[in-house]
């Protein structure tokens, strides 16, 4: 693969600081076609890597000093090695998180100078974050000789996360980012981390992304929210059925049995995460089947999901589903991502795209006076470093 215009552009302007030629790594972004809000319950999910990613271009130091640039930013940060901490709401918290990881296992490494930058929208569902997290990690371990296995580079980057983005986030994103392949989904199990690549087959069809432009501040506390919400409906099946650790062991009969009447919203909760479970296996047979429509039916169902039971959903990503409901051009659509905004992910057949932006971009102004940005996503291989010499 040639180097992107980011890559190039990343890889410059380290040059333009440090004088030096650095290591660069691509991780990129991700699109769930199914199973959201699933992973941090043990439960399934179906990712895919896309064609935006991030750049990290990194070099080492002769001391123990950090110095991390953002291009999209335009912002520095320096800070020692012995001394990094996470910074409210600071984008350097990916990178320094990661860090904090890799030293907190036994790695040693020393200073190092780190240029970033990406394609990725931020806020749009499609985990810029882990896509931060992983490049950072993947060069780190690059340029250290580190020899950590990608599997354990996921966890470090999935702590960095918890522990200095201060958002619990399940494995799926890092995973996907990191162990994407092109024209596949991955069909990942997040209690054993079990995982089968399955063929995307969409001939004649594409994966249109439309960003909301919108990410309400519910985002990062409402996730939360639903962890604990889940975690207390699977401890109280447990308390009747010891097997169960999870809502992954859960089934609509115990929900029904045993928090239903005493805890209505938890049992909306846990009703939501184990029907998506069902709806995520049985989506998997539709792709080996080569059955995209029974698949796309399945996306509508999530939504409802999502907006009515889990309700994570918000009026412009209601809408956007809404509007494309009755549309025989499209298989399928939902919000995807944490929620509150970002992103619906449609399956569209091909010629109808630009006449199905054309049209939603008008009628979402009109409604919700926002704009409308429409990407389709290409499905892509994983995090990989990028030979520059190309």
């Amino acid at each position: 693969m040639l180097p992107s215009l980011i890559a190039r552009k990343t890889f410059k302007k380290y040059q333009e600081l440090y004088s030096v030629k650095p290591l660069v790594s691509r991780s990129p972004g991700r699109v769930n076609i199914i199973g959201e809000h699933t992973d941090y319950n043990e439960g399934f999910v179906l990712p895919a890597a896309i064609d935006k990613a991030v750049y990290v271009a990194v070099g080492k130091r002769g001391d123990d000093r950090i110095e991390l640039h953002s291009i999209e930013f335009n912002s520095s940060y320096k800070t020692a090695l012995s001394e990094i901490a996470p910074r409210e709401g600071q984008w350097t918290n990916y990178v320094l998180g990661v860090v904090a990881q890799i030293v907190k296992r036994g790695h040693s490494i020393s200073g190092f100078n780190l240029v970033i930058d990406g394609e990725v929208p931020f806020g749009a569902g499609l985990s810029s974050s882990a896509a931060v997290e992983c490049a950072t990690a993947f060069a780190l371990n690059e340029l250290f000789g580190l020899h950590i296995p990608k599997e354990e580079l996921i966890f470090i980057a999935q702590k960095a996360e918890h522990e200095y983005a201060k958002v619990m986030c399940g494995i799926m994103d890092q995973f996907a980012s990191m162990f994407g392949k092109k024209d596949h989904v991955v069909k990942l199990d997040c209690k054993t981390m079990d995982y089968e690549y399955v063929p995307l087959k969409l001939e004649g069809y594409k994966i249109l992304l439309l960003n909301t432009n919108v990410k309400h501040s519910l985002s990062s506390t409402e996730y939360n929210v639903r962890r604990e919400q889940c975690e207390k409906g699977a401890a109280m099946v447990k308390k009747h059925h010891p097997e169960v650790n999870s809502l992954r062991d859960a089934t609509l009969e115990m929900l029904d049995k045993y928090v239903a009447s005493s805890e209505p919203l938890i049992y909306q909760r846990c009703k939501y995460v184990v029907e998506e479970k069902r709806r995520l296996l049985e989506g998997c047979e539709d792709l080996k089947a080569g059955n995209i429509v029974a698949l796309g039916q399945k996306m509508f169902q999530t939504h409802d999901g999502l907006s009515k039971l889990y309700e994570v959903s918000c009026k412009e990503l209601d809408f956007l589903v809404d509007a494309v409901r009755d549309n025989p051009e499209v298989l399928g659509s939902r919000m995807m991502g944490g929620g509150f905004g970002g992103c619906t992910i449609n399956i569209v057949k091909e010629e109808a795209i630009d006449s199905l932006i054309t049209k939603l971009s008008t009628s979402y102004s009109q409604a919700m006076g926002l704009e409308l940005t429409p990407y389709i996503a290409i499905i892509e291989d994983g995090t990989s470093l990028v030979n520059m010499e190309d």
